[in-house]
């Protein structure tokens, strides 16, 4: 069954730490698709020009499904897979992680790269703001001026989320309901204004909406 909630960046963060004097800079960044995680990585490579690696994890879908990371010449296993557990670890999705490196002069061994790489990106989550995402129903609802503004009022009230307000011989509202809820909409429309709105044919759907 496909999740109805996943949590994901609220904002962009970068984080710097150091280990026996290799410099690790985490870029995170929130993306809907393959396409722009490996924008942003090319974005960290281009402007972080003088890094020597550029290793790299994502997350993808409600559920986490997509996932990919790349070690980037560093030793296989110490780098990309690292930083793709400690974002799975973490529960979040749709995020990259980009970690630039710059070599301090001493090696650090597979345990010293596994613990630099997954630290950045665990520095990076301690100082991300997140937020939860839902899978909503969406569906218009036609009702005349007189009852419009008390029918908002009084949805908002219940925990109903208005997307969308369209004034015309009557008015429309766009209605957003967790998708568990979707099916008790008619009747609580008919509770609400005695039948006087109901929703319109045809225009049910759904999609994805951050909570704030």
């Amino acid at each position: 069954m496909e999740p109805t909630t996943c949590r994901t960046l609220a904002a962009p963060v970068t984080a710097r730490t150091e280990e026996r004097r290799s410099v690790f800079e985490c870029w995170l960044r929130r993306v809907d698709d393959e396409d722009a995680a490996r924008a942003v990585v090319e974005e960290a490579r281009s402007t972080l020009w003088d890094a020597g690696h550029h290793c790299s994890a994502f997350v993808l879908g409600p559920d986490g499904a997509t996932v990919r990371s790349n070690d980037d010449g560093e030793p296989a296993g110490t780098a990309g897979m690292p930083m793709l557990e400690t974002l799975t670890h973490a529960g979040v999705t749709d995020v990259v992680a980009v970690v630039s490196r710059w070599f301090g002069g001493t090696r650090l061994g597979t345990g010293g790269l596994v613990r630099a790489y997954s630290g950045a990106v665990r520095l990076a989550l301690d100082e991300a703001r997140l937020l939860t995402r839902a899978r909503v129903s969406e569906v218009d609802v036609r009702v005349g001026h007189e009852v419009a503004g008390r029918l908002e009022h009084d949805l908002r009230a219940r925990g109903v989320h208005i997307a969308d307000t369209r004034y015309g011989p009557q008015v429309t509202l766009r209605l957003q309901v967790p998708v568990d809820r979707a099916d008790t909409v008619p009747d609580l429309l008919a509770e609400l204004t005695g039948g006087a709105a109901e929703p319109v044919p045809g225009t049910a759907g759904e999609g994805w909406v951050d909570l704030v």
